[in-house]
C-alpha cells in the first residue's frame, strides 16, 4: 500500500482529455520477454518500490465534476489491483490453454505469436477500468513475459518508457541504470573566431527554408486534416475501423545492418533508415497484394510522432519529474505527415534517398510544433470534442502510423531477472496499420498491428521490411567497397 497523503484534485492536461475522447481511447502496451522463469513476488516487490508507484499519475483516480472535466485524485494505492497473474499458457490464437508449463528455447516462436495475439486482442476489446488508477501489469508466467498496460493520457511513449528504465539495471552492473544514449566525444572546433558573413547567409538561407517548409507542411497539414484522404488501397481503414479485430506481428533487424546502410549516403540518420525500409517494404506488400494494379506514384500518408523535448530520446526520469523543466512529463510530441511514394526501379537506396529528401525538409520544418500548439489550441478553445473530430479525422485521411523509440544500449535486467526483448504498440486507431519500434541491445523490433479483415497476412508485411532491409544492407556494402 501508499498512502498520499492529502491533495487536491489535479484537471487533466489538454492531450490527456483528448485521449480521454471514446474516439482516441488510446493505451500503450509494453511487452517484455524474459531469459529466465519470472519470480512474482520479486517483481511485486520492484512495483512496490518503484519510483512509478509515487508519481501521481499513477495513484490517481480518473474523476469529473459537475460539469463534465476531468481530473486526477490521488488515492491510497492497492498494488495488487494492478497485477494480474496468468498462469495458463496461451496458444497461437491467444487462447488459454490447460497447460502451465513454461517455455523453452524450443517454443520461440510459438511464444512470440501467442504473445502477438494476447496484445492485439487487448488493443481492441479491453479499456483499462476507470475504478483504478489506469495502468495495469500483466504477468503471462507460462510464457516468461511482462505486459504493461499504460494509458496514453499518463503520458507519451518517452515519458512512460522513461519510467518503466528507472526501474531496471544493467545487466552487466546490478547498481547502474540502462545506458540509453551513447557518450558523445566533445570535438573542439578551432578556426576563426567570431561569426563572419558566410555564417550570416547561411544562417539566412536556414531561416527563410524553415519559414517556406513551415508554411507548405502547415497548410498540407490543414488539408489533409479537413479534406485531403489517401487513395484507397489494400492497406486503407476508416471510420470504426478501431473496432475491427486485430492482428500483430513483429519485424526484426539488427542495429548494425541499419548503422552499416546509413554509411552509403551521407549524414543518413536511423530514423532515414526506418522510412525508407517502410516505404520499400510497402512497396513490396502491394505488389505482392495487388500485382495488376498500376501503383506507379501511388501516395500513403504515413503520420509519424516526433518528441518535442529538447533532449532526444528517453529521458532523465528526475528532469521529467520537474514542474519547469523542459524535459517535463507528459504527452509532450507532434505529428508530421511522411508521404511513401510507389516507384519502381532496380536500387534498393533509392527507397531511403527520397525517404532522407522529405525527413530532411521535415526537419527544416516546425511541423511537429505547428501540429501540437493547434491541438492544444483547439482543445483550450473549442474543447475535447472537436479536437477529437479533427484527430479522428487526421488518421481516417491517412494509411498508417509510425514512431520510433531508442532503447537500451545494453542488456537489462528487471526484478534482477535478464530482459530478451522490449516491445511497444498502442491499442487500435481509425488505420488499419500502425506500427512501433524500439531498439535494445543492439536489435530493432517493429510491433505490426493491423486490423486482420483489411491486411489478413502482417507477418507476411513484416518479412516484406525485412527484406527490404537485407537488400538495402546489399546494396550499401557494394557502395562502400568501392
Amino acid at each position: 500500500m501508499a498512502g498520499p497523503g492529502t491533495f487536491s484534485d489535479e484537471p487533466l492536461t489538454p492531450a490527456g482529455r483528448l485521449f480521454l475522447q471514446p474516439e482516441t481511447n488510446v493505451v500503450i502496451h509494453c511487452i517484455l520477454r524474459g531469459k529466465k522463469p519470472i519470480n512474482v513476488d520479486a517483481v511485486k516487490s520492484n512495483v512496490e518500490s518503484s519510483v512509478m508507484v509515487q508519481h501521481p499519475r499513477f495513484c490517481s483516480l480518473l474523476v469529473r465534476d459537475k460539469n463534465g472535466f476531468e481530473h486526477w485524485r490521488r488515492i491510497k494505492l492497492d498494488v495488487d489491483k494492478h497485477i494480474i497473474i496468468i498462469k495458463n499458457r496461451l496458444d497461437k490464437s491467444g487462447n488459454f490453454l490447460d497447460s502451465q508449463r513454461i517455455s523453452g528455447e524450443e517454443d520461440e516462436e510459438e511464444d512470440e505469436a501467442a504473445l502477438n495475439q494476447y496484445v492485439a486482442d487487448l488493443s481492441v476489446s479491453s479499456p483499462l477500468s476507470t475504478d483504478k488508477p489506469l495502468w495495469e501489469l500483466h504477468i503471462l508466467a507460462a510464457h516468461k513475459a511482462a505486459l504493461f498496460r499504460v494509458h496514453h493520457s499518463l503520458g507519451d511513449g518517452i515519458s512512460l518508457m522513461s519510467m518503466l528504465m528507472a526501474g531496471c539495471r544493467r545487466a552487466d552492473d546490478p547498481d547502474a541504470l540502462p545506458r540509453l544514449t551513447p557518450e558523445k566525444k566533445t570535438v573542439e572546433i578551432k578556426g576563426s573566431k567570431g561569426r563572419n558573413w558566410f555564417w550570416l547567409l547561411g544562417a539566412l538561407w536556414g531561416f527563410l527554408k524553415m519559414v517556406c517548409f513551415t508554411l507548405v507542411f502547415a497548410m498540407e497539414f490543414i488539408f489533409r486534416t479537413l479534406f485531403l484522404c489517401d487513395r484507397r488501397t489494400v492497406l486503407t481503414g476508416g471510420d470504426g475501423v478501431e473496432l475491427w479485430p486485430r492482428k500483430l506481428a513483429t519485424a526484426k533487424f539488427l542495429l548494425e545492418d541499419m548503422k552499416l546502410v546509413k554509411k552509403a549516403i551521407p549524414n543518413t540518420t536511423i530514423n532515414d533508415v526506418l522510412f525508407g525500409v517502410v516505404s520499400s517494404g510497402l512497396s513490396r506488400y502491394l505488389d505482392h497484394r495487388t500485382p495488376n494494379a498500376m501503383h506507379q506514384g501511388l501516395r500513403m500518408t504515413g503520420v509519424a510522432m516526433v518528441n518535442l523535448r529538447a533532449q532526444p530520446g528517453l529521458q532523465d526520469l528526475s528532469k521529467l519529474m520537474q514542474r519547469n523543466s523542459k524535459a517535463r512529463w507528459g504527452n509532450r510530441f507532434g505529428v508530421i505527415l511522411l508521404p511513401v511514394y510507389h516507384k519502381g526501379g532496380n536500387n534498393p537506396l533509392e527507397h531511403l534517398r527520397r525517404a532522407k529528401k522529405m525527413v530532411d525538409r521535415k526537419k527544416h520544418s516546425l511541423e511537429a510544433y505547428f501540429s501540437y500548439t493547434i491541438g492544444d489550441l483547439v482543445m483550450s478553445l473549442l474543447g475535447a470534442k472537436y479536437a477529437c473530430w479533427l484527430n479522428y479525422r487526421l488518421l481516417c485521411n491517412t494509411t498508417f502510423t509510425i514512431s520510433n523509440i531508442v532503447g537500451p544500449l545494453e542488456e537489462i535486467t528487471l526484478a534482477s531477472s535478464p530482459v530478451s526483448s522490449i516491445k511497444v504498440n498502442t491499442s487500435s486507431l481509425p488505420q488499419a496499420l500502425t506500427m512501433h519500434m524500439l531498439s535494445y541491445n543492439g536489435r530493432a523490433e517493429m510491433q505490426i498491428l493491423v486490423a486482420k479483415d483489411i491486411i489478413p497476412d502482417p507477418e507476411f508485411l513484416a518479412k516484406c521490411f525485412e527484406d527490404a532491409l537485407l537488400e538495402m544492407k546489399e546494396a550499401a556494402l557494394g557502395i562502400l567497397k568501392d
